[in-house]
Formats: structure tokens, C-alpha cells, sequence
């Protein structure tokens, strides 16, 4: 790969970095997005509402959320006409390359930032390189500007080889709010899919490690839950009121204690409590937020349902009532062997690889599984895949970066098993993303 290839997949990486996004207000983002697709040329671009049903969306943020990320993207120079089909959080795109006879590939990478403030200090490339997050209070701290690289690049390096058939590549909204992944698997997009990839960077594994396939990721929930009580003068009449935040500490002692399931792992957790005003009244709202994991999609109903109980039996138990709302949620799917030995043997050839691991558990969740799903339940094959990278610090922390000889690496890795897939047998010059 040529140096100043090398340096324009670090620019996007960098231009992506500076501006990230939380779930469904991922404006500029998509904006610029699209404007590096149509430089690449695609057969087709379906953008926003036109890459899914947004009834089909979950965890979508308020409507004053919402206005506030579109109009920073205005503000920061965007074209209103590339934010116009995006208004209300119909964020993200799908583009495809259509070459003829052959099969139907699809490819997702996921582009939503994190509500974490990015470290200034001097020690953080980021911050020490001028390319550190602009917003303030977000941060891409878990990859997604180094996924949305790979996507373009690889997009592009199909377009450019041999490739016989049909080529879709999801730039999905929303993953770290699970609320992506269910819309763009239900769309027209993932029909007809033959081979589905989907990746990760890093997660714990060093620049020149490829994982090929993943295994056992988590099935998961997010749920929020409403207390609601009497208010009362807590010195003078006590007993007059229903205490919301006892019985929120009831319930949070409820949820810690559900069983384990003899049939495998389950994990809960309440992340975020908020509620009461001051000392001296008792507190009649309060709010949660949590979550359930499971080794299977089964576990986690399980685990679900004892979570959603245990805050309704223990609102009752204090004269109050719950209201529990599953916010999103994702299934367990696992990577097809047929297509990790692919991704495998495809990852031997790639420059910059020492050492290729056929399965790692994942040990966490993804909306992505919606659509290996989807394929899976249509008769194609899917798999996720992990290429590492050097992560001073752990994903979802302000100090997280990556190693950008990643970057070229994870292009070639894809383009080459989408390439093997289609039985191209040799792969051409990686260019990285277009003008």
C-alpha cells in the first residue's frame, strides 16, 4: 500500500474522530458519509428512511436531542441538503455496488460515538495530533470512526477488482444503543444476503491479530424503569407517603438476587438511578436504568422477564407502581464456520498479520447479530470478525485510540474474504477511501 494511501485512510479515520455522534443523531456523520460514497460511485445509496423503516427503530433518543446534534451539524458547515433526509434521527445509509451475476455480500460497519468527554492530555495521540473529538462531551471511544474507514475502503477496493455480484455494505446507526441493528435487518436491504460480514477493532487483541469468526456473543436488553409513589412530609407525616426510592432499593436488591439459570450464563445490571428532590420529602418518582444479558437469546428473555417482575413486586410491596420498558435489545448469533475459515485464510495473506485466531469468545453484545440472523435465517452464512489493534486503555474510556496500521490492515482483511467468497482469487492494490 502505497504511503499516501496510508495517510488519506488516517485522514477520514481523523476527520471521522473529531466529530462523533450518539445513536440517531448521527448527522454529519451520515452527511459525510454520503459525500465520500458518491465520490466512490455506487449503483445505489439509499439514505435514512430510504435504508429502513424508522418504526422500526429503538432507543431513539427525544425529539429535543435530537434537534439539538442536527443543528451542530448545521452549524458546523454540513450541506442542509445532505441533512435534510436525515431530520428526526433517520440517520445512517446503505450503498451497494451491483457487478452482474454472482452473490449477494453484505458488509456492516456501525458509526455512532459515545457520551464520553475525550482526554486532553498530552500523552493521548488524539489530543497531542489535533484530532481529538470537537463536541465536548462525545467521543468515538470504542472504534466506529476506524469501522466507517474500513467500510469506505473496502467498498471502494470491491468496486475496483474483479467482483462479480451484488455488494452491500451497511453503515448502521445506533449499535451502542443496541437500536440500529433491528431496522436495517428487517429492510429490503438484508434480503437475499448469500455471505454477511461484520467486524470489530481491537477488543483486547494487538495490531497483526485477526480473530476470523467470533463466538458467543451475549444476548442483551436495555430497560428503563419508572417508579412512581406518594409524596409526603418526611419529618412531620411519613406515613402519608409511598416511598419511591425505597422501593427502587428493594428492587435493585431484587434484581442482584435473580437465580442463576442452570442452563447457562445470565448477567443484570442497574447502571443509572435518578429521583427525589430533598431530605425532608419523600421521594413519589423515580427513574432506572438497566440492563440483562444471557449466553442465549432464551437466557436473556429469562433474565428479562425476573428483572421486569422484580421491579413491578417491589413497587407493589411499597404502595407504588413500576412502569418497565424494554428500550432495545439484541439477539445471540454466532459466526458461521464455513465463513470463519474463509476470513481465515484470507487474513493468512494479508500483509501486517502474525497470527490468525479461527474463534474468541466475545464476551459482550451487538446489535449487528440482527442481521447475522437475518441472513442465517434465510439460508446464507454469517460471521463477525475481529481485527486487533494497540488500545492504551480499554474500549468506552477517554484515553481509548487505535493503532492506525490497522486501518489497512482491516480493508485488506475484508476485501480479501469478500473477494474469496465471490471466488475472485486475487485481490487488488488496497486505495482507501476516495477523494
Amino acid at each position: 500500500m502505497a504511503d499516501a494511501v496510508r495517510a488519506r485512510l488516517a485522514e477520514l479515520r481523523r476527520d471521522l474522530h473529531r466529530h462523533p455522534e450518539p445513536g440517531w443523531c448521527e448527522f454529519r456523520t451520515t452527511a459525510r458519509l454520503v459525500e465520500e460514497l458518491r465520490a466512490i460511485g455506487v449503483d445505489e445509496l439509499a439514505v435514512g428512511a430510504d435504508a429502513y423503516d424508522p418504526a422500526d427503530r429503538m432507543a431513539v433518543p427525544s425529539d429535543d436531542r435530537l434537534d439539538e446534534w442536527y443543528e451542530r451539524a448545521l452549524d458546523s458547515g454540513t450541506d442542509p441538503d445532505l441533512l435534510e433526509p436525515l431530520r428526526g434521527g433517520t440517520t445512517g445509509c446503505v450503498a451497494v455496488l451491483d457487478r452482474g451475476e454472482g452473490p449477494t455480500v453484505g458488509l456492516r460497519v456501525d458509526i455512532d460515538g459515545l457520551f464520553i468527554e475525550e482526554s486532553d492530555d498530552a500523552a493521548h495521540d488524539p489530543a497531542a495530533e489535533g484530532f481529538r473529538s470537537e463536541t465536548g462531551e462525545t467521543m468515538h471511544a470504542c472504534g466506529h470512526d476506524t469501522h466507517m474507514t474500513w467500510g469506505l475502503a473496502t467498498l471502494e477496493a470491491v468496486k475496483k477488482s474483479d467482483f462479480s455480484g451484488r455488494l452491500v455494505v451497511f453503515f448502521q446507526p445506533a449499535e451502542e444503543v443496541s437500536g440500529g441493528g433491528a431496522p436495517m435487518a428487517k429492510s429490503e436491504y438484508a434480503a437475499g444476503i448469500d455471505y454477511f460480514f461484520a467486524v470489530h477493532v481491537g477488543l483486547d487483541h494487538p495490531t497483526g491479530e485477526v480473530v476470523a469468526g467470533i463466538e458467543k456473543p451475549l444476548a442483551m436488553c436495555h430497560i428503563d424503569a419508572e417508579i412512581e409513589g406518594t409524596t409526603a412530609h418526611a419529618g412531620k407525616a411519613p406515613e402519608a407517603g409511598a416511598n419511591a426510592i425505597h422501593a427502587l432499593g428493594t428492587a435493585i436488591e431484587s434484581v442482584y438476587g435473580i437465580p442463576r439459570h442452570s442452563d447457562g450464563m445470565t448477567r443484570v445490571n442497574v447502571g443509572r438511578v435518578e429521583g427525589g428532590t430533598a431530605s425532608n420529602v419523600i421521594a413519589d418518582e423515580v427513574e432506572a436504568v438497566a440492563e440483562a444479558r444471557g449466553e442465549t437469546t432464551e437466557l436473556m428473555e429469562y433474565a428479562k422477564s425476573e428483572l421486569r417482575r422484580r421491579f413491578e413486586k417491589a413497587a407493589e410491596l411499597h404502595d407504588c407502581e413500576a412502569t418497565v420498558d424494554v428500550v432495545s435489545e439484541s439477539p445471540r448469533a454466532d459466526s458461521d464456520p464455513e465463513l470463519v475459515e474463509a476470513v481465515a485464510d484470507a487474513a493468512e495473506d494479508v500483509r501486517g498479520v502474525d497470527r490468525v485466531v479461527p474463534t474468541a469468545d466475545f464476551g459482550a453484545s451487538e446489535d449487528a447479530t440482527f442481521l447475522m440472523e437475518r441472513v442465517q435465517q434465510d439460508g446464507g452464512l454469517a460471521c463477525y470478525s475481529i481485527v486487533g489493534t494497540d488500545h492504551p486503555t480499554s474500549h468506552h474510556t477517554a484515553t481509548f485510540d487505535v493503532d492506525e496500521r490497522s486501518l489497512e490492515t482491516g480493508v485488506e482483511v475484508l476485501t480479501r474474504s469478500i473477494l474469496s467468497v465471490a471466488g475472485v482469487e486475487s485481490a487488488p492494490e488496497i486505495e482507501g477511501a476516495n477523494r
